[in-house]
């Protein structure tokens, strides 16, 4: 998938248009503070990972009170797949699938974390606000 073309340069180019606006992103408030495990993760392995998850998303940043029920179902997929291992049995492929859709989800696959920002992250100013000005 490729990056969408800025409105700014849609704009001075002609090609601005308002059917294909796409409208700004909700904003969901950050966690500010690891969450307690949810009670309803099936085993030690779920509530294990969502200690491991819970603490690193917040760190980041990326973790909001929306996304608490998704690491939730995640972290329980977790141990679910952990169980299924260690049992010697084979995940689904749908099952293996869905996991690595949860944590592209959270930014947490290397092509993934590329993809996701912080939530309030700094925006970069506009480099061309020197009013033609060299930066010396």
């Amino acid at each position: 998938m490729t990056a969408r073309k800025p409105t700014q340069l849609k704009v001075i180019s002609g090609t601005k248009q308002p059917c294909r606006d796409v409208p700004a992103a909700m904003s969901l408030p950050t966690v500010s503070e690891v969450p307690e495990a949810p009670d309803w993760l099936p085993n030690a392995h779920a509530i294990k990972e969502w200690n491991r998850l819970a603490a690193i998303l917040t760190a980041n940043k990326l973790l909001t009170e929306g996304g608490l029920s998704a690491l939730g179902h995640l972290c329980a997929m977790h141990g679910k797949l952990v169980q299924l291992l260690a049992a010697g049995e084979t995940p689904s492929g749908h099952m293996l699938a869905q996991y690595r859709a949860m944590n592209n989800d959270f930014g947490l696959t290397p092509i993934a974390q590329g993809k996701v920002k912080p939530v309030g992250a700094e925006k970069s100013g506009n480099k061309f606000a020197n009013n033609g000005k060299r930066l010396s």
